[in-house]
């Protein structure tokens, strides 16, 4: 019995924690396949949840070559979690998830006074990473469809 007290507790320490499980489907690398004719991909790559902070990457590249990059962060405050982006050559913005936004498998993150976009969705679709950002009522919607990569 201790024998198997003590393998569970080995098990458990070396088990991934992260500090908040409700984000956890979106952490690993995520890329969408190539689209001829320019050969663009798009790749994020989120990391666990460490004090508080998800910390996640975008690089969109065509034909190997990087043409855009952006930095972001889910963090809880004292009002729900909020998205913060860091486009390259635009200013940042965040955008807030009220209760009602955050699911299981599914987040949506809303800024009305953002000029572009003003809602960041995510899902999960199976083994896919879904993304989708448009305007506040849904208008202008751009989406892409994200396949777990190699790491």
């Amino acid at each position: 019995m201790i024998a198997s007290f003590g393998m569970l507790v080995a098990l458990l320490l070396a088990a991934p924690q992260s500090q908040d499980p409700l984000f956890g489907w979106l952490v690993g690398k995520w890329c969408t396949e190539a689209r001829p004719p320019s050969d663009r991909t798009t790749c994020e790559e989120w990391r666990p949840m460490v004090d508080g902070v998800m910390r996640g990457t975008t690089l969109t590249r065509r034909g190997g070559k990087v043409i855009s990059n952006e930095t972001m962060e889910v963090r809880r405050d004292g009002t729900g979690w909020v998205f913060h982006a860091e486009p390259s050559g635009q200013p940042p913005a965040d955008f807030r998830a009220g209760p009602d936004d955050v699911a299981e498998l599914a987040v949506s993150f809303e800024n009305a006074g953002h000029d572009y976009p003003q809602r960041i969705r995510y899902w999960r679709d199976g083994d896919k990473l879904m993304a989708e950002i448009a305007m506040a009522d849904g208008s202008r919607p751009i989406l892409w469809e994200y396949h777990r990569a190699a790491e």
